[in-house]
Formats: C-alpha cells, sequence, structure tokens
C-alpha cells in the first residue's frame, strides 16, 4: 500500500466513533490514570486489572439476575462475573468501570478483567 493510502486510511480509523471511545473525556484523564493504575483484580490481587486501554466507563443493565455491562468496541453487553466485581475500594467519579479486551483481542470471548459498580443503575 502506498504511504498516502496508509495515512489515509488511519485517518479514517482514528476519526471513526470506535476509535474515538477510546479516549477519556480530557476533564477525566488524570482521574481514570490514577484509579486504573492502582486497580487489581478482585479475584486475583495480584494482577492489575487493566490499563487506560482496558478501561472505561460504561452503562450496565441487569436482566435475570445477572449485572452486563455494555463494551464500548461493539455495544454488546457482556455479562459481569460476580468475582470481577470491585467491593474494596470506590470508584474515583461515581459511575460505573468496566476493563475488559476488544471483542478482536486474544482473550477468550466476552472476558472481564475487573468492574466497578456506580451510584446507580
Amino acid at each position: 500500500m502506498k504511504p498516502a493510502c496508509l495515512a489515509a486510511a488511519a485517518l479514517v480509523f482514528l476519526a471513526s466513533p470506535a476509535a474515538a471511545q477510546h479516549q477519556h473525556p480530557p476533564q477525566d484523564q488524570a482521574l481514570h490514570e490514577k484509579f486504573y493504575s492502582t486497580w487489581y483484580m478482585p479475584d486475583d490481587p495480584a494482577r492489575s486489572c487493566c490499563n487506560n486501554a482496558d478501561c472505561y466507563p460504561t452503562e450496565v443493565k441487569v436482566t435475570g439476575g445477572n449485572l452486563y455491562a455494555r463494551r464500548r468496541e461493539d455495544g454488546k453487553y457482556i455479562l459481569i462475573p460476580p468475582q470481577k466485581i470491585e467491593r474494596n475500594r470506590d470508584n474515583p467519579d461515581g459511575r460505573n468501570h468496566l476493563c475488559a479486551p476488544p471483542p478482536t483481542s486474544y482473550h477468550p470471548p466476552d472476558t472481564v478483567f475487573c468492574f466497578s459498580l456506580g451510584g446507580g443503575i
């Protein structure tokens, strides 16, 4: 592919809604970085949950007594395993936060690293 085509393809990707969702709002960047960088898996406290690329505020729903969070890359609501729910620390802004790999990653489908429930559903 020619360099001009590569540059054009990169611009299309960077301007896409999915790519834009990977950026935290500027006013939340420092707050989220601090929270995510010190967050460890509730079911494996020696392992970090995530990084800024894997974690983000999200929407949730409860169906049939199960908690689901919306994955940003494809909008799919994925099941939150109870052992992945943070119960020992508050989140920084009262919103729901999900740490999960994108659906195209090498992890098993619908993997959840960590989840923090916000102030309301």
